[in-house]
C-alpha cells in the first residue's frame, strides 16, 4: 500500500512514518517509480509505533524491542520488555514526585508569599 494509504489507515501523518521507516522501525520497498510501499502488516506495526511513543519510549527504545511488540496489534507487553516497561513506569512516577514537589513549593510560596528553602 502507498504511505498515503498507510497513513489514512492508521492517523499517523506521512511524515511520521517515513521518519519511523529511517528509523528501522518499519520495512518498505521501493515501486518503480521510487515511492515507498508498504505491506499491510505495517497498519498494525505504526499503530504498536504509536502506543510505545504515548507511554514515553524513544524510538530507540522500540527499535530494540521484539518483533512481538511490532506485529501483535494491542499487544500489551512482550515478557521481554518488561523490564524496560518497568524501568519506563519508575521514570514516570519518578517526575510525577518532583513535579508534586514543585507544585507544593509553588503554592507555598503564592499563599505566603515568600519562597521557602530548599
Amino acid at each position: 500500500m502507498s504511505i498515503g494509504t498507510l497513513a489514512s489507515k492508521t492517523g499517523a501523518s506521512v511524515r511520521s512514518i517515513r521518519h519511523y521507516d529511517e528509523h528501522g522501525l518499519l520495512s518498505s520497498q521501493r515501486a518503480s517509480n521510487g515511492y515507498r510501499t508498504f505491506a499491510e502488516t505495517a497498519v498494525t506495526q505504526v499503530k504498536q509505533i504509536q502506543r510505545m511513543i504515548a507511554t514515553g519510549f524513544s524510538l530507540a527504545e522500540i527499535r530494540a524491542f521484539p518483533d512481538c511488540m511490532l506485529l501483535l496489534e494491542g499487544a500489551a507487553m512482550c515478557p521481554e520488555t518488561t523490564d524496560a516497561q518497568r524501568k519506563r513506569l519508575a521514570d514516570i512516577e519518578r517526575q510525577i514526585a518532583d513535579l508534586e514537589r514543585r507544585r507544593a513549593r509553588l503554592l507555598k510560596t503564592l499563599t505566603e508569599g515568600v519562597v521557602p528553602p530548599l
